[in-house]
């Protein structure tokens, strides 16, 4: 059997005040093409598939068309938890009767135990989901005296464990934060001070484990466990990773993975120099579009950078001046400050009105700033 993993697509998501869902989409047709291409047998998606609790119309709109081109057009089965930026009661709403048209939603603890199963030419696989839930929703639920995450998580690995059979392959799918996996700034922590870590030892005995919630793709404790990642950088932390989704084979012979990268739409790149180096680069960069995050270097006061950088990289969401840090801390007498008083008003004139300041106009400046000190004195 042949079934892509994919988890944390994050529909409606907005970074820095910009929609991502020209993006999401962009992608989401990349995932369809690779369904179709690889002819698989399923298609899990371990959670975070909206990015809050309650989406925009426009984003539950781009799930409903990709789910009815997955399920009905390809017929391809669809098989998808809750994560924790969805809302379990909200998504899985009519879940009992979307099951005919094929596509699995599993939102509730109370079901975990009861797999999807899904026959291929070959053989049969049961697919197990742990949504997204805190230990207070597992306590409430099972009656169970658990307080922590890795608790709460290793009692429902363990039910599913007691009651699966052993000669059928089985995936679980869970979304989860499995301890000691690489993180990134764009995923909502789900406690504070690192309790909502979860062990992946009581995980080893399944064929695969379908993993979500971590953005960058992994594997944690066994190749077999593994994090697909988001379809999307959604943070500039993320620039070097290589997002993409996960095409699973299961054989007699066991386990094997294989990276399916997608591309963006527009990348999310950190780019870091002068303001008229990167200016000169923007002109020629044929990823002009892409999200960027400019750190300038520059140790001078400038007017109205980004508005500059943006005329050449119209998607620069985020600007950094660790260059101005130095000057900043240095400490500051009477002289340097007449100094400074100056050249930042000779680069001000310049960026303005594009020409230096003549001698007469300096002359004349340098005098009123001497004036102006005067007056405080004598204030």
């Amino acid at each position: 059997m042949k079934f892509i993993h994919t988890s944390d697509w994050h529909i409606g998501r907005q970074f820095h005040n910009v929609s991502l869902l020209e993006d999401q989409r962009h992608i989401l047709q990349q995932l369809i093409e690779y369904i179709r291409e690889e002819a698989v047998d399923a298609l899990v998606i371990a959670g975070d598939i909206y990015d809050r609790s309650i989406p925009p119309a426009d984003a539950v709109a781009l799930l409903d068309e990709v789910l009815h081109t997955a399920c009905i057009d390809l017929d391809v089965p669809v098989i998808l938890i809750s994560g924790n930026h969805d809302s379990a009661e909200r998504l899985r709403f009519g879940s009992r009767q979307l099951k005919k048209a094929g596509l699995h939603i599993l939102g509730d603890v109370n079901d975990v135990c009861e797999p999807v199963l899904i026959g291929s030419n070959r053989h049969t696989v049961a697919f197990y989901g742990i949504p997204y839930c805190d230990p207070e929703t597992v306590r409430n639920t099972t009656g169970e005296a658990v307080s922590t995450y890795d608790e709460a998580h290793t009692l429902l690995v363990d039910r599913i464990n007691d009651s699966r059979q052993k000669d059928i392959p089985s995936v679980l799918i869970s979304h989860c934060f499995m301890d000691g996996a690489e993180e990134s700034d764009s995923e909502r922590p789900l406690s504070i001070g690192g309790s909502d870590r979860v062990s992946y030892q009581p995980c080893i005995d399944f064929d695969y484990v379908a993993l979500g919630h971590l953005h960058a793709p992994q594997y944690r404790g066994e190749h077999h466990i593994r994090y697909s990642g988001s379809l999307l950088k959604y943070s500039f932390s993320e620039q070097h990773q290589k997002k993409g989704v996960t095409l699973v084979e299961l054989a007699d012979t066991g386990v094997s993975t294989k990276h399916l990268p997608l591309k963006p739409l527009r990348d999310m790149r950190v780019l870091e120099g002068e303001l008229e180096t990167i200016i000169q680069q923007g002109k020629v960069d044929p990823n002009a579009d892409d999200y960027l995050l400019v750190r300038l270097t520059d140790k001078h006061a400038i007017l109205d950078p980004i508005a500059k950088l943006r005329e050449v990289y119209p998607n620069v969401l985020q600007l950094e001046k660790p260059g101005m840090l130095g000057i900043q801390e240095q400490p500051v007498n009477r002289e340097k400050l007449k100094r400074g008083e100056l050249d930042m008003f000779r680069d001000f004139f310049q960026q303005v009105q594009g020409q230096e300041l003549s001698g007469e106009q300096e002359q004349a400046l340098t005098e009123t700033i001497a004036e102006l000190h005067k007056e405080e004195v004598n204030v």
